[in-house]
């Protein structure tokens, strides 16, 4: 029987792929649920909710198959982590209907994106967030993964850790995917800031920026909504 050994980070949806591997051929469920939660992730990050929505409940059902509360919890903190990328702070539902058959580096990753994990947790998650974890800002720019960066700044966020460096970080990492979602809701955290610093000029820029983004289909996110859910 198949077990998963280790958390991977967000955006790595291989795991269920690898992680679940247990023969020469792949079962049918695994390629479904990896191609289901890549397509959902990746419209997410577009901006279009609906594709989206439909993805990641094709993939909530190849999961639910296997009757593994952990490869669920997987895909459900996948699910999660991308809100924290794009300033979306709110519980992650999905998860906490899971979490007492989690696995203790399942519920620790579960903490980290609500900024809520405590100093004992830190050694569970994966390397490349531990150091964000600790409140090292720095560390941001030295992660790999582009989404992995998204969400390390979010939580560095919510905990009142994240400067005008990692604020930078987060849009370059955003824009260099050409993930719309997520570059709208930090380019309109920036121009809040310098709105509220007095730097009309620099506010004035960063709108017209947000407004080249903003030329997207309907159910992209807009910025200003973005800030307002991320407070």
């Amino acid at each position: 029987m198949p077990t998963v050994t280790k958390f991977a980070v967000p955006l790595a949806t291989t795991l269920l792929l690898a992680a679940c591997a247990s023969g020469p051929k792949t079962p049918d469920w695994q390629l479904e649920a990896k191609g289901a939660m890549e397509r959902s992730v990746a419209a997410y990050m577009e901006g279009n909710s609906r594709v989206e929505l439909a993805e990641l409940a094709r993939a909530r059902s190849q999961l639910s198959r296997t009757g593994r509360a952990d490869l669920l919890a997987t895909a459900e903190l996948l699910h999660c982590a991308t809100r924290v990328a794009s300033l979306v702070f709110e519980p992650c539902a999905g998860f906490e209907k899971l979490r007492q058959d989690a696995a203790p580096a399942e519920r620790a990753y579960a903490d980290y994106l609500r900024g809520q994990l405590q100093p004992q947790g830190i050694a569970l998650l994966p390397p490349q967030q531990r150091a964000a974890a600790a409140g090292n800002a720095g560390a941001v720019k030295g992660m790999a993964d582009p989404l992995s960066q998204l969400v390390a700044a979010g939580v560095l966020l919510q905990s009142g850790k994240a400067s005008p460096a990692v604020i930078a970080q987060a849009i370059d990492s955003a824009s260099s995917q050409g993930w719309r979602r997520p570059l709208l809701a930090w380019l309109g955290l920036q121009a809040q800031r310098a709105e509220q610093g007095g730097d009309a000029q620099e506010a004035a820029r960063l709108r017209r920026r947000i407004a080249l983004a903003e030329h997207a289909p309907a159910s992209a996110l807009p910025p200003k909504e973005a800030v307002k859910e991320s407070k």
